[in-house]
């Protein structure tokens, strides 16, 4: 349940990131309110996976998803450049965080 909500928190930062932009500069209150309300869902909700999950895994698969996921939407609503490197940087995001969390496994 932990990693539910780990992972649930890493689209709501991609949702916090996204909606930063949207809010140019807190300037637009919809979008300001939006971002407002994702991060604080996405922290509390770290928060309380960190109750149950070691701190280092848990932090690289929330910011990996936040990070992974708000690239990919830039390309995908905002228009931003999705070159191979970016995408190869993506791939390198998420495997350093599956490397991360295999680090941690008792044998």
């Amino acid at each position: 349940m932990a990693w539910l909500l780990v992972i649930i928190a890493g689209f709501l930062e991609t949702g916090f990131a996204l909606l930063l932009k949207a809010s140019h500069g807190f300037t637009r209150f919809w979008p300001t309110v939006g971002f407002a309300a994702c991060a604080i869902s996405s922290f509390g909700l770290l928060t309380l996976s960190l109750k149950t999950l070691d701190v280092g895994p848990a932090y690289a698969v929330w910011t990996g998803i936040g990070a992974a996921g708000t690239a990919i939407m830039g390309i995908w609503l905002y228009d931003e450049p999705g070159s191979v490197l970016k995408l190869v940087s993506i791939g390198l995001i998420l495997a350093g965080v599956v490397g991360l969390n295999l680090s941690g496994i008792s044998h």
